[in-house]
């Protein structure tokens, strides 16, 4: 269900996040090859990006490999930090601009890779805990994931943590439902993500780190994350991976 990618370094162009590579983002798309009962991920993409110190988005209701003018724009470009995704549409979800992700609220970008699972029996508690969702516009998208997105948006009005916020939600929501909770985030110099049943795979060198929920080509460079952590990168200190 989906992929994403996170990159937090020297600038690069957005062109080089979602194609470059053996097995790139875009070419996860239509062959991924660790993703879970999905055989594509062609129902829309977003990559987020910053500008100034602002959160800027481009997304779309439609594969990535069909849209030849991003992929002309992406070469021109150019951030220290992105999230990008590609989406696979869980069945009672439509394929609409307002689902795909990053989702955003304020300065933070917000990817969610999986499904809640009998997310009907559990909506209405979800929305009782996301409270009030008018400053949120994203948290009303019909689909699952705003849900999830909406609990780590109050989160981070009321702490402020990014890698926190995405624990949080974590927790939550696995005690309230079985799925597959794979979130990724990004503030601009921070990336935070969550592992919960669903691979996650980083990189890091002397300068940049990309968090990804599969291995972008064949670098032996990528290290695989344990099932139900929490990781959080930044410049300063490199990648950290704590048990959720």
């Amino acid at each position: 269900m989906c992929r994403h990618v996170g990159y937090l370094g020297p600038g690069i162009s957005l062109h080089s996040l979602v194609y470059d590579g053996d097995h790139s983002l875009e070419h996860q798309s239509y062959a991924p090859r660790m993703t879970q009962g999905n055989l594509l991920n062609a129902d829309g993409f977003g990559v987020g990006w910053y500008r100034d110190g602002a959160a800027m988005r481009f997304r779309r209701a439609q594969p990535i490999w069909t849209d030849q003018s991003f992929r002309e724009i992406a070469r021109a470009v150019d951030s220290t930090c992105a999230v990008a995704a590609i989406r696979s549409a869980t069945t009672q979800f439509p394929v609409d601009e307002s689902c795909a992700q990053p989702f955003r609220a304020g300065t933070r970008l917000f990817s969610h890779n999986g499904k809640v699972e009998g997310f009907a029996g559990v909506e209405a508690k979800l929305r009782e805990l996301a409270g009030d969702l008018s400053e949120v516009p994203d948290a009303r998208a019909p689909v699952d994931s705003a849900l999830l997105f909406a609990l780590a948006a109050r989160h981070w009005h009321r702490a402020g943590d990014l890698a926190e916020g995405l624990a949080v939600t974590v927790r939550t929501v696995a005690g309230l439902a079985p799925g597959r909770y794979n979130l990724l985030a990004a503030d601009g110099t921070t990336l935070a993500a969550t592992t919960w049943g669903d691979s996650l795979f980083t990189r890091t060198t002397a300068d940049e780190v990309r968090i990804a929920s599969e291995p972008l080509d064949d670098d032996p460079g990528w290290r695989p994350v344990p099932d139900r952590s929490l990781v959080t990168a930044d410049p300063a200190s490199g990648v950290r991976i704590t048990p959720l």
